[in-house]
């Protein structure tokens, strides 16, 4: 019989040849959300790991080597801060090792925030003082991180700066009125008494005052965190201003 092609009529039907393709079960959607959940923690470890190298950037030692000033840890306190680049007699160095070192924290609160943070926050509502707000919280931990890589910068086996000026730096980032008050209290108590040490204590201890009445509960909790590192840093200094041995600003140690 011949195979009518219209109708169909007479015309064997040819399955269709075997797919050369070998199908697979769908992914359990468990295995898809562990593989965006291990992808995110990776990103979030990378992120940790640039802010801690950024922070842990040792400007005073290389600003000082190359002015041929050699190593600044061989100087005076031996710290690689502003303070003690301004025992080199250098005080435009150290004068530039401070808005470093500020400005390194300063740039990783900016780069993920921008200007964001400048506003005000909402003083309505009874709530105001144990407010969780999450972007001065993240802001502060971003620059947690650029002061404990400061304070302990793995080019230096962990042996760093005291924290101030990139405490200072987050700070103005971060909860810019804050840092407005801290940079105050150190410019008034360093006029005062001269000494470095005592002003950069109480700027950073009133932070997390101010922080609590003006950006919340959580954020001052956070602020307290760096407040205990920079003083965490500032041991030996403490020792030696309860015993009257603190040197005054530019004198050398």
């Amino acid at each position: 019989m011949m195979c009518d092609k219209i109708t169909g009529i007479g015309c064997m039907s040819i399955p269709p040849p075997p797919s050369t393709m070998m199908s697979y079960p769908p992914v359990p959607p468990s295995i898809l959300e562990f593989n965006d959940v291990f992808i995110s923690l990776l990103w979030s470890l990378a992120y940790i790991l640039a802010l801690y190298l950024i922070g842990s950037i040792p400007f005073g030692l290389l600003l000082t080597k190359i002015a041929g000033y050699g190593d600044i840890r061989k100087i005076g306190s031996g710290n690689v801060g502003a303070t003690n680049v301004l025992r080199t007699g250098n005080k435009g160095l150290a004068a530039l090792t401070l808005l470093l070192d500020a400005g390194k924290g300063a740039v990783l609160v900016f780069y993920f925030f921008g200007f964001s943070l400048f506003s005000l926050p909402d003083f309505s509502g009874p709530d105001h003082l144990l407010s969780a707000d999450s972007s001065y919280m993240l802001a502060l931990i971003i620059g947690f991180i650029a002061v404990l890589g400061h304070c302990f910068p793995v080019w230096l086996k962990f042996k760093g700066g005291k924290g101030v000026a990139t405490a200072l730096g987050v700070l103005l980032a971060a909860v810019p009125y804050t840092g407005l008050a801290a940079c105050g209290v150190w410019l008034a108590t360093a006029y005062l008494f001269r000494i470095s040490s005592l002003a950069a204590l109480v700027a950073i201890g009133t932070a997390p005052v101010v922080t609590y009445f003006i950006y919340g509960g959580m954020p001052s909790l956070i602020c307290l965190t760096i407040a205990v590192l920079v003083f965490i840093r500032h041991t030996a200094n403490i020792q030696r201003l309860l015993k009257g041995e603190e040197p005054r600003i530019g004198a050398k140690k």
